[in-house]
């Protein structure tokens, strides 16, 4: 049985109560809709029929449900608007620009000549010791990761 938030606006479209939503696809795991400000034409969104917050909650299957329905969205995208490239954007908490706190997967189809931009730093000034350190850390925390599985 899917949850849902009452609050929540990814929910009411889910639950087919956004009568301005412009639905592309839905199966008994995930919907697919367009944002209502898309950033390009063809941007479409994934979510899961369940209410999760961010991806630190989301259910490992219902992660490979979301997984295998964002790659069959992706090339439906590509069918459909032929782009030249195609962002998949997954943001969690506001720091990572999250507005709407419902797990969502964003394919932006991209052109050279959209309005997106870049979205990558041109370049960064970290130390290879800061690199070295935030590599050690993030292996330690794979490893505690595998000793709990």
């Amino acid at each position: 049985m899917h949850t849902s938030d009452p609050d929540c606006p990814f929910c009411e479209i889910v639950q087919r109560d956004d009568p301005d939503a412009r639905e592309v696809y839905r199966d008994e795991h995930v919907v697919a809709f367009f944002p209502t400000e898309p950033a390009v034409l063809g941007h479409t969104m994934v979510v899961p029929r369940g209410h999760v917050p961010d991806i630190w909650s989301l259910p490992e299957e219902t992660s490979a449900h979301l997984a295998r329905a964002t790659v069959r969205l992706a090339a439906a995208v590509r069918g459909a608007v032929e782009p030249e490239g195609l962002n998949i954007i997954q943001s969690n908490g506001e720091a990572a620009t999250q507005t709407v706190f419902h797990l969502h997967v964003h394919l932006v189809p991209r052109w050279a000549s959209d309005a997106m931009g870049p979205i990558w730093p041109e370049e960064t000034d970290y130390t290879e010791q800061a690199k070295d350190q935030m590599q050690d850390r993030v292996r330690q925390a794979c490893r505690e990761m595998h000793e709990n599985d």
